[in-house]
């Protein structure tokens, strides 16, 4: 029955307070009856008639459903729909078509979800922005509902997935940053009262759950020599300006950490900021330099580095790339604000100055992702370069102890070759890679842990790297005093005596596994010929786990490459040994 043919009932409805379920049940018939058969101008005209507003305001709400299905079903074409929606969320009842619509909210389809809360958001805010005491809760349980569903939406990897928006999250994010304006320009405007304040919380926590997800899996990186501002980087953009709009003071965000159940303000009291959003809004701050022009340029450098290696351990500690990647941004633009040599070594004594190393070297060793290993190489080197010397003097001691990797160690020893050289070219030494510290600390680097067990082959690049080193120093005489040419003798004499012992097992070992591999080549060759390749031979068992995994070829050409290192390596040994003969003579 439509409503053209409820005139008796609609007349008895004017007259009474209180409908009766068979009521509910007759007027949403006829509503539901005129939406499947297009009559949208007809239940227009019933809602807008002001004789129909108390009418409207008690059951209209349960049209909602079917009004917003016809909506997502026919888009711009159920014009009619739309301004029966945008008329009823203006009369009926808050609470109730709050709760209708948020409803609609989390049974979105899971298909349709950005087309879904993108018709909600307009009709849910004008529900809001009627409501005066039950605004922040109000507030609260739509956000919720919505970032929960936005967060569903797979985050675009790359500009071009950004700018085909496929999947919609992207224009729902320009659409909650649209949703919430009025509600932010209500907190600007009452400032203090006890209204503005839980406003302020609820888009607080909405701030942080965006910054969280899904600003911190977004690619924000904008491509080189173009000027389009991408919608994920706009978002980020608001989030900020919405921060420093309720909050006031980014630094207190970031840098302080109030104890909880203080009772130096309600705000802090009721939201506690999740760190990996704080880690968010650092690299949006220091890296993309969004909100800079409002950040207070009091803080030191250091300070800044010393507040920021929390959070840049936290997102090195994720295997995410897009989390590792910015964890590198921020570390490299908090390291580049400082001079060189300017980090003081009670610093390493901080747990996140110790952490953040180890996340780099992992990032190095494990990471499957080759560029990612390539960054943090460069990020690693250019935190050596920052510290002064006698924290380089630490640091360099306490990596050689931990790291257990060829690679990492033979970066090291680089780099006690580099300070040792720039220290003699300086007119400034401060004396921590000279003299008797130079000589302890050669002492903990140039050494085979493993004495004549050593495997040269996966422990080569820290052996070439300690032989260089040695002849360095041996050539450079200059400065150095005799008891002190006397230590890095006798240091460089039990290197390379236990290296000859080490390499002579290994190259008798290598060679003898090279000369096996090639006979068992030339017989399964011969086996193979024989049996027509009707019978199946059995694979080459190698000792070393290493090359166990590998085709023959590929070991062929390992042990031929080892070999030669073993020969260069005892090329170096020997100008080693001749030069500290020379010198002694």
């Amino acid at each position: 029955m439509a409503v053209n043919q409820l005139e008796d009932v609609i007349q008895r409805w004017r007259t009474i307070e209180d409908f009766k379920p068979e009521d509910h049940e007759l007027f949403l018939n006829a509503g539901h009856t005129c939406i499947a058969q297009g009559d949208g101008t007809l239940l227009l005209n019933f809602i807008k008639d002001e004789a129909n507003k108390h009418i409207v305001r008690s059951m209209g709400g349960g049209l909602v459903p079917a009004l917003v299905s016809e909506v997502l079903r026919n888009g711009s074409s159920a014009v009619h729909c739309q301004a029966i929606l945008s008329q009823l969320v203006q009369i009926c009842r808050v609470k109730e078509v709050l709760n209708t619509l948020l409803q609609q909210v989390d049974d979105a389809d899971p298909n349709a979800i950005a087309d879904s809360i993108i018709v909600l958001m307009p009709l849910i805010q004008s529900v809001l922005l009627r409501m005066s005491e039950l605004k922040a809760p109000g507030l609260s349980m739509a956000l919720d509902s919505l970032q929960k569903q936005i967060s569903k939406l797979p985050v675009p990897y790359s500009n071009k997935q950004e700018q085909e928006d496929v999947y919609g999250l992207c224009r729902c994010c320009t659409a909650v940053v649209t949703f919430v304006q009025p509600f932010v320009q209500e907190v600007k405007n009452q400032d203090t009262n006890s209204a503005a304040t839980s406003l302020r919380a609820t888009l607080l926590k909405f701030c942080m759950n965006s910054l969280r997800e899904p600003l911190l899996q977004a690619q924000l990186d904008r491509e080189e020599n173009t000027t389009e501002i991408l919608p994920l980087w706009n978002f980020a953009a608001e989030i900020m300006a919405i921060l420093v709009v309720i909050q006031g003071s980014l630094p207190k965000i970031l840098f302080y950490h109030p104890v909880r159940g203080q009772e130096d303000g309600m705000l802090e009291k009721q939201v506690c900021h999740p760190d990996e959003s704080k880690a968010c809004i650092a690299y949006l701050l220091f890296v993309q330099l969004i909100a800079i022009d409002v950040f207070p340029a009091v803080f030191s450098p250091v300070f800044v580095l010393q507040c920021n290696m929390e959070y840049i351990n936290l997102l090195l500690s994720r295997k995410d790339e897009s989390w590792i990647l910015k964890g590198l941004d921020l570390h490299v633009k908090s390291l580049e604000r400082l001079t060189a040599c300017s980090l003081p070594v009670e610093l390493l004594d901080l747990k996140p100055f110790h952490e953040v190393p180890q996340s780099l070297i992992k990032i190095m060793i494990e990471c499957p992702i080759q560029h990612l290993r390539g960054r943090s190489l460069v990020v690693f080197q250019l935190f050596i370069e920052k510290l002064n010397g006698e924290a380089k003097h630490k640091f360099f001691r306490r990596i050689i102890k931990t790291s257990h990797h060829a690679g990492v160690e033979s970066t090291i020893l680089k780099n006690i070759k580099n300070q040792v050289e720039q220290t003699r070219k300086s007119i400034y030494q401060d004396g921590w890679f000279e003299g008797t510290r130079l000589i302890s600390l050669l002492r903990d680097t140039i050494c085979l842990p493993q004495g004549h067990e050593t495997d040269l082959l996966h422990g080569m690049d820290r052996v070439m790297e300690s032989l260089n080193l040695l002849r360095y120093l041996l050539i450079q005489k200059r400065g150095i005093s005799t008891g002190e040419w006397t230590d890095l003798c006798h240091i460089a004499e039990t290197y390379t005596k236990l290296l000859r012992v080490c390499l002579n097992m290994s190259k008798s070992y290598y060679g003898m596994e090279l000369k096996r591999l090639r006979e068992n080549k030339k017989i399964k060759a011969k086996e193979y010929k024989e049996a027509s390749g009707k019978r199946s031979v059995k694979s080459l068992i190698v000792k070393t786990e290493t090359l166990g995994s590998m085709p023959p070829e590929a070991q062929d050409k390992v042990l031929e490459c080892a070999l030669v290192t073993f020969d260069l390596m005892e090329s170096l040994v020997v100008r080693i040994e001749e030069i500290s003969e020379e010198s002694q003579k």
